[in-house]
């Protein structure tokens, strides 16, 4: 009996061990599907969809992402483009509720114009410090003389 009783509590250990690994295991799923009212709508809304960033993985789209957060956007998303809002109104609520960041290709202005600019002016001043370099290593070799032997 005691044995008995020993095997279960190590059973319920090893349940409750692994209960945490099987939750996260499961896949998130959208359970309601979006309802379009046409085919250009439906167009508009992945286009739109796939020019958003997704505020939690960061390195998704809109539409890629299988986050939850995801998934309300999404549906957010489609209830102002149905409520007659254009692409740049539905943009510029989710800026206002989670900053630039939501867009992958943000407005250039002055805040964000060192992102736009600062890898070309790099490139460019690199380019200007090596034919510096090269001009002045040129100017300083002296030609070899006649005297001199030749490999």
């Amino acid at each position: 009996m005691r044995a008995r009783s020993g095997l279960c509590i190590a059973l319920l250990a090893i349940a409750l061990f692994l209960m945490p690994a099987l939750a996260q295991g499961q896949a998130i799923s959208d359970p309601t599907p979006l309802h379009y009212r046409d085919a250009a709508e439906e167009a508009r809304f992945h286009a739109l969809a796939a020019e958003l960033r997704c505020v939690q993985c960061q390195n998704q789209s809109l539409a890629d992402s299988n986050a939850q957060i995801a998934h309300d956007l999404r549906r957010e998303v489609l209830a102002l483009m149905q409520q007659g809002q254009s692409d740049a109104q539905i943009k510029q609520f989710l800026v206002d509720r989670y900053g630039e960041f939501v867009l992958y290709r943000p407005l250039m202005d002055t805040r964000n114009s060192l992102l736009w600019f600062g890898p070309l002016a790099l490139v460019l001043g690199g380019a200007g410090v090596l034919v510096w370099v090269v001009r002045r290593r040129s100017r300083q070799v002296q030609p070899m003389d006649e005297s001199e032997e030749r490999w």
